[in-house]
């Protein structure tokens, strides 16, 4: 393996920039909410919230990185990009102590959020890390039973809108539980693509991913039920009548989403699943702005 790349580098491939806007996009939703519902933005718990998530999703790109090379996981036939242990880019214990580094900064952000917001972040905060560490780490990784799809959309979904409101407003109203849904889902669909681009190395390490247990085919049908359905569920505040029709601007993101599933449909290649793994990020980037500033504009 090459490593003529500059360290900066090299950390920003161990970070997984791809996978940031599953962190922020819900801090964006939750945050909206809650200042259509006060006309009152708390700027220092806006900056808190979405600097944790995204130090949360940091950490748990290292972890992943880490353990799945402790456990072999990670070979060099995948298709995906290098991983920085298994690559042998940086020596494991670095990489392990860059993990603790990044989850201490999320903490540190937490303990801000408790203490402005209430206790009920703690519990929110603790969990997310230890949801962030026992995807690939631990004696029974849930992320290798096929579970991943499942914790992504609690945490980057549930978890997330829901506790960026409640940092607001010290509440949890339905309209955050419900808008949660859609963009727990596209968070998930993001995992799906990876899973669906690493299945047949991973079956060979014994990694029982989603995409593995399901196979291919219906791997992509779940990654089409994940995007498709998000835009009804984002309307679902509009027809209860709490938010008004400026909701309708999430649907301006549909026209990314069609040739996005169709993609994922259709090749099987790791360059064009890689592509189409940060597309659904930026999908579910759009997405969640647009719906942030249809709830502000209701």
């Amino acid at each position: 393996m090459s490593t003529s790349m500059s360290p900066v580098r090299i950390w920003v491939m161990a970070a997984r920039l791809r996978t940031l806007p599953a962190a922020v996009a819900p801090v964006l939703v939750g945050t909206a909410v809650a200042v259509q519902a006060t006309d009152d933005l708390r700027i220092g718990t806006f900056v808190a919230a979405l600097l944790g998530a995204i130090f949360i999703q940091v950490g748990t790109n290292l972890s992943n990185d880490y353990s799945d090379a402790r456990r072999g996981a990670d070979t060099e036939d995948r298709l995906g990009p290098v991983r920085v242990t298994a690559g042998g880019l940086v020596p494991p214990q670095r990489v392990l102590v860059a993990t603790y580094v990044t989850f201490g900064l999320a903490v540190l952000c937490g303990v801000y959020l408790v203490a402005v917001a209430g206790w009920e972040l703690l519990v929110v905060g603790v969990l997310s890390i230890a949801a962030g560490v026992l995807y690939t780490g631990g004696p029974r990784p849930y992320g290798y039973e096929g579970l991943g799809e499942v914790f992504v959309f609690l945490f980057f979904g549930v978890a997330a809108v829901a506790g960026s409101t409640f940092a607001q407003i010290e509440e949890w109203p339905w309209e955050s539980l419900v808008l949660a849904v859609p963009v727990g889902l596209l968070a998930s669909a993001i995992l799906v693509v990876n899973n669906v681009r690493d299945m047949d190395t991973d079956k060979r390490v014994g990694k029982r991913t989603s995409a593995v247990r399901l196979g291919r085919e219906r791997s992509r049908d779940l990654f089409a039920a994940m995007v498709y359905l998000s835009f009804p569920a984002a309307l679902i505040p509009w027809i209860g009548g709490s938010l008004g029709p400026a909701t309708l601007l999430v649907l301006l993101a549909l026209p990314l989403a069609v040739p996005l599933v169709r993609t994922v449909r259709t090749h099987t290649d790791g360059p064009t699943l890689n592509g189409a793994l940060a597309q659904t990020g930026q999908v579910q980037l759009v997405f969640c702005v647009l719906l942030s500033a249809g709830i502000l504009l209701s």
